[in-house]
């Protein structure tokens, strides 16, 4: 019996590295973007019936898995407070580090606001450098501003 979602992301992972299948097999089997596909295949996103359907014959999920889905999850992924995992404590670290400096120049460009983390996108590529590939990743959010009232 699968109790929660958590459960299910553990499921596709371990399919996923039994049957060598990439993010991207997944995100255009469902027709999406690899970085939202994986989120949502990591419990971050809800998918539709259909592309549930589809992720669940790809990674042969039971009915249970493939229902839970289809179900908004709870947000958040990490398990700590400060992330420990190299990669995501980089991540961590540049919002430490830039934080503010995003925040300032968001606000003299935009104004007192927000970046939407819900009307989002991302795209993440490998920029070929003679000196090591780098990490390209581009972050899109819809500006909303604060209301007076």
């Amino acid at each position: 019996m699968i109790s929660n979602r958590e459960a299910v992301t553990a499921l596709i992972l371990a399919r996923k590295v039994a049957r060598g299948i990439s993010w991207k097999q997944v995100a255009d089997a469902i027709d999406l973007s690899k970085e939202w596909t994986t989120a949502a295949c990591l419990g971050q996103m809800t998918f539709n019936k259909i592309q549930a359907e589809t992720v669940g014959e790809l990674f042969d999920l039971p009915d249970e898995a493939i229902a839970w889905l289809q179900i908004a999850p709870y947000k958040g992924s990490l398990p700590t407070a400060v992330p420990t995992d190299p990669l995501i404590y980089r991540w961590y670290e540049v919002v430490n580090v830039y934080g503010s400096t995003i925040k300032e120049l968001i606000h003299e460009e935009f104004g007192d606001g927000i970046m939407s983390a819900i009307d989002f996108s991302m795209d993440i590529q490998r920029e070929e450098d003679p000196n090591g590939d780098r990490v390209n990743v581009v972050l899109s959010g819809k500006f909303l501003p604060y209301k007076t009232y």
